[in-house]
């Protein structure tokens, strides 16, 4: 019996011996990112610059009317009309958003010694909005233009507006590649 206690003993303690240390935990999986995002809360956007700027006095001619808000702003739905106390300006129908994401850009023409005055986000629903979708502060731009010669081509007022080239305010639609199948 002592044989056997013993001989299990030594099977114990060489088993003990023989067993690796415990493993550690494996490491952790990556954080697997949802495809819906949460954009964290945002206060009113506000527009904090813009040209031709509030009470500003400009040449007159090829205008690219320059809108630009504190936060990144979705480039669908805008609202901006004529204000109560100043001249229509006179724009294409929709502002193209930049790649900086806050700066809305509008091809417009302005006729000399005249005041403008432009409403953003009167109406009650839609308009400039940012990207957790919250409506901008409702707000009026009024200018003046002189009786000066101003630009006569778009390239020249993106240069008064402080722009580049590449922020020219039409959009690039695609080519026209004609019928998908070609008479022969």
């Amino acid at each position: 019996m002592r044989l056997t206690l013993l001989a299990a003993i030594a099977c114990l303690s060489s088993g003990a011996a023989a067993a690796a240390p415990p493993a550690s935990p494996p490491p952790p999986s990556p954080n697997v990112v949802s495809p819906v995002t949460v954009y964290p809360k945002t206060e009113t956007p506000k527009l904090v610059k813009s040209f031709p700027a509030a009470g500003q006095a400009v040449a007159p001619g090829v205008t690219v009317l320059s809108l630009t808000f504190d936060q990144p702003m979705l480039k669908t739905g805008f609202d901006l009309g004529a204000a109560p106390g100043g001249d229509a300006l006179h724009c294409l129908k929709t502002p193209r958003l930049l790649d900086d994401n806050r700066t809305f850009v509008l091809l417009c023409t302005t006729e000399p010694k005249k005041s403008y005055a432009l409403a953003l986000n009167a109406k009650p629903e839609g308009g400039f909005r940012n990207v957790a979708e919250h409506r901008a502060e409702p707000v009026t731009l009024a200018f003046t233009t002189t009786g000066d010669d101003g630009p006569t081509n778009v390239h020249d007022a993106l240069k008064a507006a402080g722009l580049r080239e590449i922020d020219m305010p039409i959009q690039d639609t695609p080519e026209f590649a004609g019928p998908a199948n070609p008479a022969p």
